[in-house]
């Protein structure tokens, strides 16, 4: 059974996601504001749950269509064959959201797909009410300028939620987020780096899961599983090819600080239930004693922005101390993301390119300052060579 499938994602990770996609042999991806669309069956299903880093659910679309009148959207949620995904007992609960559409009152367009749903569900199932005491099935109708989206959510709690992160920071930054900067920085994995403002260690733990080709949905479930639609197996074969994949053998360099120790208690906390603790170096260190030994590199972080932990006139001190510190690193490159619309004055250089991001409803920019090009022949296992020199 194939499906019209949807990635949501954070504005800005469209690309980010479908790139993610065809790493999985997926190259039907179709990206939009916010989503990506792809086609796929179960399996596809499966593997998208426990492998995309940079998105927040997996959805299947089950309708579209213009929806001006409840007759219209009525109409459009019956012509589902619901039967073939829903079993006679499901709990089928219909979340929803309109924005800039005439049928604008949410709780009425739910209790109209609600009510659409089991009428067409009474053409195959021969009785007078549902006890939906079975599998849960989360419905969303979702209108925006009078265009309906009829999905189905796959994964259930959002694919950010990795299970490792217990306790977190003031001002965490998404898991989702976290994998995003680093995949767009092209990261790799023999080359060092440093996030000198690690918080409770999303971009190092995330770094370090993608270094070593960890699934990142691997300790977790999600809501397919309990479908009883789903060919038994699926969610074993997917983990055990994920588990396969795994690279226990790879060296990483991969350096964590912050000034907070209980963040960097919670960090290592956080990557020992991640399964990355050694891959990762963690030190209490303010961030203008750090170094590296290592001649090229990245630093990627989440520095503070302003509007979350402290005041303007403290932030632009810290973003000048970063400039000014950050130049050390003169064959690093530097991937940050904040708020702060005054961030290159403060900083003292301009980003070489720079990337709108949301960090939750926040807009931000990930500001990207590129290092040179190591050489060719080039000795990541130490400190540089004569010829590196």
């Amino acid at each position: 059974m194939e499906f019209e499938l949807i990635a949501t994602t954070a504005f800005g990770l469209e690309g980010v996601a479908a790139r993610e996609l065809s790493w999985l042999g997926i190259d039907n991806a179709r990206t939009e504001n916010g989503r990506v669309r792809f086609v796929g069956d179960f399996n596809t299903i499966a593997r998208a749950n426990l492998w995309l880093r940079t998105a927040d659910r997996v959805l299947i679309s089950l309708a579209e269509g213009e929806t001006r009148t409840f007759e219209d959207l009525f109409q459009l949620v019956r012509g589902i064959d619901w039967a073939k995904i829903l079993p006679k007992n499901a709990c089928f609960p219909v979340t929803g959201k309109s924005v800039k559409s005439t049928l604008h009152s949410v709780p009425d367009c739910q209790a109209i797909t609600k009510k659409a749903i089991v009428e067409r569900l009474k053409q195959s199932y021969p009785v007078d009410w549902f006890p939906e005491d079975g599998p849960l099935f989360k419905i969303e109708v979702s209108i925006l300028n009078d265009y309906a989206m009829i999905t189905l959510d796959t994964s259930g709690a959002g694919l950010h939620k990795r299970g490792y992160r217990k306790d977190s920071t003031k001002a965490p930054i998404k898991e989702t987020l976290a994998a995003g900067m680093l995949l767009i920085s092209h990261w790799k994995k023999d080359r060092a780096l440093l996030d000198p403002f690690c918080g409770s260690g999303t971009i190092p733990i995330e770094a370090a899961m993608i270094a070593r080709n960890i699934a990142p949905g691997l300790q977790r479930t999600f809501l397919y599983e309990s479908w009883p639609c789903v060919p038994e197996g699926t969610r074993a074969a997917a983990q055990k090819e994920a588990e396969a994949k795994i690279d226990y053998d790879i060296t990483l360099r991969i350096a964590a600080s912050d000034i907070d120790y209980f963040a960097v208690k919670q960090a290592k906390e956080n990557a020992m239930i991640a399964g990355v603790l050694d891959d990762i170096t963690f030190q209490k260190l303010d961030f203008k004693a750090t170094s590296s030994r290592y001649k090229y590199g990245s630093i990627v972080t989440n520095p503070p922005y302003g509007e979350r932990l402290c005041e303007e006139k403290e932030v632009v001190r810290l973003y000048k101390d970063m400039g000014t510190h950050f130049k050390t690193f003169d064959t690093w490159s530097v991937y940050l993301i904040t708020s702060y619309e005054k961030f290159e004055n403060c900083y003292g250089s301009k980003a070489h390119k720079k990337r709108k991001l949301y960090n939750g409803m926040l807009k931000c920019n990930l500001y990207q300052f590129f290092g040179p090009k190591p050489p060719k022949v080039y000795n990541p296992s130490g400190i540089a060579t004569q010829e590196e020199k």
